[in-house]
């Protein structure tokens, strides 16, 4: 099949490499900007770019896909097929009416739960147990067209933004292929979305990061999982900000620390050599990996060999 593939991050590369693995023509990538990153702003090409550059496909950026010039370079292919992973511009229909096949998108959740930009780290903060990967063909609307394919994949305790993101990626390479064949077959089946069971995954913001401790330890526990690589969970020790990218929920029945203290959210209630407790609004957080501001993240033993904590301590003073 003749193909044009749309892409941008990391989560768009395998199923790119695995279209191309498969026999299919790649014709070319189209690909957000290149962005200046670090201190020296140097222009950084896309995952997606370096990827199709090494296998010799070429690539496009445009501004504004939906421009004509760009809509006529589209037509100029007449691809069988274009395949859409996480680009980040919205097809408009001149572009969606060219291929026969049509524009199929891969999405990185069990639609039609979970549309819009993030995915992948909401269902991991809204404690679900599963999610997966959907094929569908793209509509006008924001992840509403009808869908194809399904594949699920469980959601471990321990899963973050990250590691889930992985296994999506690989879920969604192997779909993919099969939703490419059943279109080739003329055997894909459209099934509307029921939109009545769709939830927004709306963009991730830095904000969002900022842990209020009197939430309950298991939806902070989530939150911290859930929120990397970006923005990463963080509080405040010392007047300097810290990220917490690894901790644990625990019992904190206790009313007051052992001198009588009164026990409120955000207070350190144990300190041991290798982590330290924080009291919620229901439980507690054993804090067990972090980045102390201007460092590199560290086990939290090796936090409190040069750093003094104290119970009775609040966390963000």
């Amino acid at each position: 099949m003749n193909i044009i593939y749309m892409g941008t991050p990391e989560f768009a590369v395998k199923p790119l490499q695995a279209i191309v693995d498969a026999g299919h023509k790649v014709l070319a990538c189209f690909t957000q900007p290149d962005k200046p990153k670090g201190r020296g702003k140097t222009l950084q090409p896309t995952p997606v770019k370096e990827k199709a550059l090494s296998l010799d496909i070429p690539v496009y950026q445009p501004v504004k896909l939906r421009e004509e010039e760009n809509v006529q370079i589209i037509r100029d292919y007449q691809p069988d097929a274009i395949v859409v992973a996480a680009y980040g511009q919205i097809l408009p229909e001149s572009i969606l009416n060219i291929p026969q096949y049509g524009c199929i998108n891969i999405h990185a959740s069990l639609l039609p739960k979970y549309r819009g930009a993030a995915p992948i780290e909401w269902t991991i903060i809204n404690g679900e147990t599963e999610s997966g990967v959907t094929t569908m063909y793209m509509a006008k609307g924001l992840d509403t067209g009808d869908m194809i394919e399904k594949t699920v994949v469980p959601i471990a305790d321990t899963d973050t933004g990250v590691t889930l993101h992985d296994k999506l990626a690989d879920a969604g390479a192997e779909l993919i292929l099969s939703t490419l064949s059943k279109l080739e077959n003329h055997t894909a089946i459209r099934t509307p979305q029921d939109d009545s069971l769709s939830c927004y995954a709306s963009m991730l913001k830095k904000e969002m990061g900022e842990l209020d401790f009197t939430k309950d330890a298991a939806s902070l526990e989530r939150l911290i999982r859930g929120l990397q690589p970006w923005p990463v969970a963080y509080t405040k020790m010392n007047q300097k900000t810290v990220r917490i990218y690894e901790a644990s929920v625990c019992e904190q029945p206790e009313e007051a620390l052992e001198d009588g203290t009164q026990i409120v959210p955000g207070m350190i209630v144990r300190v041991t050599k290798k982590n330290f407790t924080v009291a919620c609004g229901n439980g507690a957080l054993m804090i067990r990996k972090l980045q102390p501001e201007g460092k590199k993240p560290m086990d939290c033993a090796a936090f409190l060999a040069g750093n003094k904590l104290k119970t009775g301590q609040m966390i963000y003073e």
